[in-house]
């Protein structure tokens, strides 16, 4: 359990209060509760009783308790059961929020999509006091553009459908091993469904126990060796589960993990040597099959390196596979330049984050609150970050075996200034400036923001440089090929986020940098401990744009950093 956990679990339960159209004070005290512990500059370590804080109440401080107690809220498990299952997709749709749709549930009935896009076409709801005839247009443009993804389910979320269903099949008898294939496995910004390969000698036994341990939504089919749900979380999406034999596993796991285009290339390559791949080995003229410890040990039966799942797309990987080696991987990282700590808006306090990154063997890392213009993120004015410097420099003469740099993630302004004066950027080791506002700006005017700050000489880095969320938003549309040549004109660094709501630059973008001889630096902007798991995320979709080891400035040994970049 962990602050942020906390924050989010209270803000949930304010907005699902919000959406059955509960007492407004009620819902402000969880809103409160939320933003208590949000600025509290402690991590929840270091608080000594978090009930006791100003602003706790009795119904906040139980929803607390049992999250500390028993890692759930039986509250918020009672309002996601009450409110109804088709107001949530609702909260999708920009501009709505929980009282504007309890506003239209309330009015016009509006329970789902669908109903909401009719009454915007039999023009009801410009008659809903608080919304009117734009509000209306606005609103049926974003549900057509909610219905052209085609059933594509995000990332982030698929990731959390993943984790979901791992976590059952931990813990399940009959289960031996067993992993997640298909396009999520690949690194896929966008999945239509998951797949699971379960090794088990009981298939009949592990599907009974699938069948009631996931929430199913619909049964297509269920048989010995293979069961296909409908899964109900958040989002619906369809699982397979194949149920294979220990020694079929590496065969199983390359055939479903795919992509289609990949596999046929292998088939064609196995057929010119007289060989039939199939899920369950490979198949000689005698009829014999041979399967394998590993997908490795598959691949260099046909004398081949192990192509990584990222990079199985379209069989060029095959015609490129030499060049495999020089591709980053998660064991050249050395460091994470950019996460937030409870100065800003993180969960953990700085020695809490270096802690962890020592755990993962970094060899340095850059503390990067946010700064006094995001006030939503509780950023740090000139003030704090002075004091913010003198904790890390305090703090990192205790190290020895890790290297902690002052940093920030310093927003433009909306008029292409930057929101700390030169005086105190010259202070910090490592400036990261990031554009949070005023996204609907025309593209000359956010291309002046980012011109702005990519020459500026304290600044060494651009984050997260289109603004996109995946499956939630296009971003702030930037000219990002003129972003690529001012980084090489300026000798800038640009990330690549590796937060699966992010991943961005995108994969196009960041061929582009290397080819351009761009620096890129892959960085997790992790707001919690466990959030430094996206570097294996971020190392993954790097290797789909074939980037080079090199050209990942995580990979740089300490020395080079220092000397390249905090004393350039």
């Amino acid at each position: 359990m962990n602050k942020k956990t906390i924050v989010r679990t209270l803000e949930k339960i304010a907005l699902y209060m919000e959406l059955l159209g509960e007492n407004p004070f009620k819902v402000s005290a969880f809103r409160k509760a939320a933003n208590v512990l949000e600025l509290d500059p402690r991590s929840l370590s270091e608080m000594d009783d978090i009930l006791k804080l100003k602003g706790i109440g009795k119904g906040t401080g139980a929803v607390i308790t049992d999250l500390l107690e028993k890692g759930q809220s039986d509250l918020l498990l009672e309002l996601e059961e009450t409110v109804p299952k088709g107001l949530i997709p609702l909260l999708k749709v920009p501009g709505l929020g929980g009282k504007r749709i309890a506003k239209l549930h309330e009015a016009l009935g509006i329970d789902s999509l669908d109903s909401l896009q009719a009454a915007c076409e039999e023009g009801k709801v410009r008659g809903v006091p608080g919304f009117g005839k734009k509000t209306e247009e606005n609103i049926l443009a974003m549900l057509e553009s909610l219905s052209s993804q085609d059933g594509k389910v995000p990332i982030w979320q698929v990731e959390q459908v993943v984790a979901f269903v791992e976590q059952q099949l931990e813990n399940m008898e009959g289960v031996q091993r067993f992993s997640v294939a298909g396009s999520f496995r690949r690194t896929e910004e966008e999945s239509s469904d998951v797949d699971f390969i379960v090794v088990t000698t009981e298939p009949a036994q592990v599907r009974e126990q699938l069948l009631k341990a996931l929430p199913i939504a619909n049964t297509i089919a269920a048989g010995d060796s293979k069961l296909s749900v409908t899964l109900d979380l958040e989002e619906q999406i369809d699982a397979d589960f194949r149920f294979v034999r220990d020694e079929q596993f590496a065969s199983a796991l390359h055939h479903f993990t795919g992509s289609k285009d990949h596999n046929v290339r292998m088939r064609q390559l196995a057929k010119s040597k007289g060989l039939k791949i199939s899920e369950y080995g490979v198949e000689n003229e005698e009829g014999e099959v041979t399967t394998f410890e590993s997908e490795e040990a598959f691949f260099a039966y046909f004398d081949l390196p192990l192509i990584p799942p990222s990079l199985r797309k379209d069989g060029r990987e095959i015609d490129r596979a030499g060049e495999i080696k020089e591709l980053v991987t998660l064991d050249d990282i050395r460091s994470d330049l950019h996460m937030h700590t409870t100065w800003s808006d993180g969960a953990y306090s700085i020695r809490e984050m270096v802690e962890a990154c020592r755990l993962k063997g970094y060899s340095h890392l850059v503390i990067t609150d946010h700064t006094q213009y995001l006030k939503v993120a509780n950023g740090l004015t000139p003030e704090r970050v002075r004091a913010q410097i003198a904790e890390i420099r305090a703090l990192n003469d205790e190290y020895d075996d890790i290297e902690i740099f002052c940093g920030t993630e310093m927003d433009i302004l909306p008029d292409a200034t930057l929101d700390f004066d030169d005086e105190l950027l010259s202070e910090l080791d490592f400036v990261i400036a990031s554009i949070h506002s005023n996204f609907n700006q025309p593209q000359e005017q956010i291309m002046e923001r980012l011109h702005a700050a990519i020459k500026h000489p304290h600044v060494d880095m651009i984050a997260h440089p289109t603004g996109r969320i995946i499956g939630k938003r296009d971003g702030y549309d930037p000219d990002v090929p003129q972003l690529i040549e001012w980084a090489k004109e300026y000798g800038k660094i640009l990330e690549l986020n590796a937060n699966p709501y992010r991943l961005d630059l995108a994969v196009d973008y960041l061929a582009l940098a290397q080819e351009k001889g761009v620096p890129i630096a892959i960085n997790t902007d992790a707001h919690t401990i466990n959030q430094l798991m996206y570097m294996d995320t971020g190392v993954n979709y790097a290797q789909k744009a074939w980037i080079k080891k090199e050209t990942v400035v995580n990979t740089w040994p300490l020395e080079k950093f220092i000397r390249d970049i905090i004393r350039k």
